[in-house]
């Protein structure tokens, strides 16, 4: 039975360039979909969020380009709070989904830097 289910995503960038921003989104975004067993008709939406340190594109802009899948997806990019402490040059995702998978079984992925948001969930 198919279920609405949100899959959380995070990575970090070293560099506030359009190539390596797109580099490091498409790696998220395709670990998400790869992990969790989705396909193009599965998605629902998908919201993008970057800290106030990220200048140079808007992630969705890149994870369009670079996943052709996405073409018909609704994404949107959003700005993150700008917390004191709180983790720089990162880009987070909610990819929401229908999916036959529990929510236990659900694999969120935090890559790079973003590592430290979650390590209970990270893997390589």
């Amino acid at each position: 039975m198919l279920s609405v289910r949100a899959v959380r995503g995070a990575t970090t960038i070293d560099r506030d360039e359009v190539d390596h921003i797109a580099d490091r989104v498409e790696a998220m975004v395709r670990a998400i979909l790869d992990r969790n067993g989705l396909q193009a008709e599965h998605l629902i939406s998908l919201l993008f969020s970057a800290t106030g340190d990220i200048h140079a594109t808007f992630p969705a802009t890149v994870a369009r380009a670079r996943i052709p899948e996405l073409a018909e997806v609704p994404l949107m990019n959003m700005a993150e709070l700008d917390i004191t402490g709180a983790l720089q040059r990162c880009i987070r995702v909610m990819v929401h989904c229908s999916t036959e998978l529990a929510g236990t079984d659900i694999e969120h992925v935090y890559l790079e830097g973003a590592v430290a948001l979650r390590p209970d969930l990270a893997r390589p």
